[in-house]
């Protein structure tokens, strides 16, 4: 199948599919004009792909991950799972900074709040 018709299945972007042959998470095979050729395999994969994105993985950490199904291994599936577990940690330390930025925003509304309060009361 073409570009045209990998993006209808998948619901994926022309261009994001170019990016993602471009970042080496897709092959195509090409035609004699240079038109991209796709298999059923790589609905799959395009489908495989979004999730990783959707779990918040990189690109290049998509790369680094896909030799465990392009090429099942003891090895392979052992960095792969060691690699998600180092972006699973990243992700957990985001969110606990976001969470103490939120808090501090907490604070500072409630510091507000007081004031409005004391504001308004003197006001009256």
């Amino acid at each position: 199948m073409r570009i045209g018709e990998l993006a209808a299945r998948t619901g994926v972007s022309v261009r994001s599919l170019r990016y993602y042959e471009e970042q080496g998470l897709l092959v195509s095979r090409r035609s004699a004009s240079g038109q991209r050729h796709y298999t059923e395999r790589e609905v799959e994969r395009v489908h495989f792909i979004q999730r990783m994105f959707a779990a918040g993985l990189s690109s290049r950490t998509i790369a680094e991950v896909l030799p465990c199904v392009d090429s099942p291994s003891a090895a392979n599936v052992d960095a792969a799972m060691a690699r998600m577990e180092r972006e699973r940690d990243r992700l957990s330390a985001h969110i606990a900074e976001l969470s103490r930025t939120r808090d501090a925003l907490d604070e500072l509304m409630a510091t507000n709040r007081s004031y409005r309060a004391t504001f308004r009361a003197a006001a009256s």
